[in-house]
């Protein structure tokens, strides 16, 4: 790979976006976040960007298809994130299973990928062309809940770049989320269910209404006699980290 840092101008041609929806009919429900998940601070979107070299095994698959179609699969089993935020009282969130959609963006960019060098850590001076911030799809509630592009780079490698609304999931359910995505990309004709299924028990981590104690739980006596001397780290600067990853050692997305 290159070593310059210095960020490369190139161009990137997308097609319209679109709305991709789960390949087969959902249930539609309404289904509460829990009081950690709709926490004012969780309120942000959260972009990822996973680069590809080409693979030459892999001459003739277009890698833009297959991650729509995988998609469009992996959604029938995580339709909540096909569907729209909604607030309730005292803003609390809910997800409104419509199986609207995602959002999918397809896009070609006249370089190959090694050419942008070292300049792809965090920070990473492309997000603007290789995940493009659709007017109006940034919001909270009431809208799409992901915003996903492929692009293709001319030497066969691509990127996939997905933006997730931190209030649905955490980076241990987006990695069991791009899994499944990945199982249905190997196995397009045989693959029928994840290795690890969903589950969606978000109910169970909220507080009754009113509250209530309903037995004495000393194991927490000492803790909270200790609380006054907790230091909080709600300031504290989060460091980011990047590592890159041989192909041997990217078993998902290979399709």
């Amino acid at each position: 790979m290159a070593s310059s840092t210095l960020p490369l101008v190139f161009i990137v041609r997308r097609q319209n976006p679109k709305l991709l929806v789960p390949s087969k009919p959902t249930p539609h429900e309404l289904k509460q976040l829990s009081d950690i998940d709709d926490q004012k601070g969780f309120r942000f979107q959260v972009p990822v960007i996973m680069f590809y070299k080409n693979n030459p095994s892999m001459e003739g698959k277009d890698p833009a298809s297959v991650i729509r179609e995988a998609l469009a699969k992996a959604l029938v089993f995580y339709y909540p994130f096909a569907g729209r935020l909604v607030e309730g009282p005292n803003r609390k969130l809910s997800v409104d299973c419509t199986a609207e959609g995602v959002l999918f963006i397809e896009a070609d960019a006249n370089v190959e990928l090694d050419w942008l060098g070292d300049t792809i850590g965090p920070g990473c001076p492309y997000l603007e062309e290789l995940l493009y911030d659709v007017p109006g799809s940034d919001g909270i509630v009431g809208c799409p809940l992901l915003l996903i592009q492929v692009t293709r780079f001319s030497c066969g490698g691509f990127t996939f770049a997905i933006r997730l609304n931190h209030t649905m999931s955490d980076g241990s359910g987006l990695i069991q989320f791009l899994n499944t995505i990945a199982e249905f990309a190997q196995q397009p004709q045989t693959k029928i269910t994840p290795s690890v299924p969903p589950i969606w028990q978000r109910h169970l981590l909220s507080a009754r209404q009113p509250p209530s104690i309903t037995c004495p739980h000393h194991e927490y006596d000492q803790a909270l006699a200790g609380a006054a001397t907790t230091t909080t780290t709600a300031n504290k600067t989060t460091t980011y980290k990047s590592r890159h990853e041989h192909h041997h050692n990217a078993s998902h997305f290979r399709y």
